[in-house]
């Protein structure tokens, strides 16, 4: 049996993908700094609940430490804080989380990974392609996910690792509710999006999941929209 880690994945996009993942067969450690929202998240078959805390070197590397295989990482924690990221403080926490987070954790596995073949996908955002203005952090973040992809799949091909990223648009997750509530952003978000309608975790879990499997044994350095068509417009 397969086993993947996803960080953040006891919420929001994570969570959809622990599921896919799991729902696929996979043994999912779905890990969380937060002990709330493992308890939230709550007990699936396939899926082991781990602490987390992607900023901390001892967390992460206790986790990775403890593992005899891994054969896919899935980096999803991530923070937006809108309206906040212009307070340089905060602007760092999200780059330490967001971008050095998934390096961090990218870094713990490689060697687990390149011994069993495994596969790294990580999680950038239709703001890896234009900015937010109200995110500058969390813009500038996945922009850097999105380049660190490109730089981890050519250094790691060698060692048999795959290297990819997924690129959420609107999705209907915690972190979107506050847009989904606001019938003005709503409407002005599904103007632009060819397919009118909010994406779900759990279609973003089925492309990971693909990412992830021998089917997509020769893609790498890929950045993949999961937008409903929102950045071809």
């Amino acid at each position: 049996m397969k086993t993947a880690v996803v960080t953040g994945g006891t919420r929001g996009i994570g969570a959809g993908v622990a599921l896919a993942l799991a729902g696929a067969g996979w043994q999912v450690i779905a890990a969380s700094p937060s002990e709330a929202e493992r308890a939230a998240f709550g007990t699936h078959p396939g899926i082991t609940l781990a602490d987390l805390d992607v900023t901390d070197a001892a967390s992460v590397a206790g986790l990775f430490g403890g593992l005899d295989r891994l054969d896919g990482l899935v980096n999803c924690a991530g923070i937006l804080r809108r309206g906040e990221e212009y307070d340089i403080d905060v602007f760092a926490r999200v780059l330490e989380v967001n971008l050095t987070g998934t390096m961090r954790c990218s870094l713990a596995a490689q060697s687990l990974l390149a011994a069993s073949g495994g596969a790294i996908v990580n999680t950038a955002s239709m703001l890896s392609t234009f900015g937010g203005p109200l995110v500058p952090a969390y813009s500038a973040s996945k922009g850097g996910v999105a380049q660190l992809t490109k730089a981890l799949a050519g250094s790691w091909a060698g060692d048999g690792i795959r290297v990819n990223a997924i690129a959420p648009g609107w999705i209907e997750t915690e972190m979107t509710q506050g847009l989904r509530d606001d019938p003005t952003r709503t409407a002005g978000i599904m103007a632009r999006t060819p397919m009118k309608r909010w994406g779900k975790a759990s279609e973003v879990g089925a492309l990971v999941r693909w990412l992830l499997s021998e089917e997509a044994s020769f893609v790498t350095g890929a950045v993949y929209p999961v937008d409903g068509g929102y950045l071809a417009m």
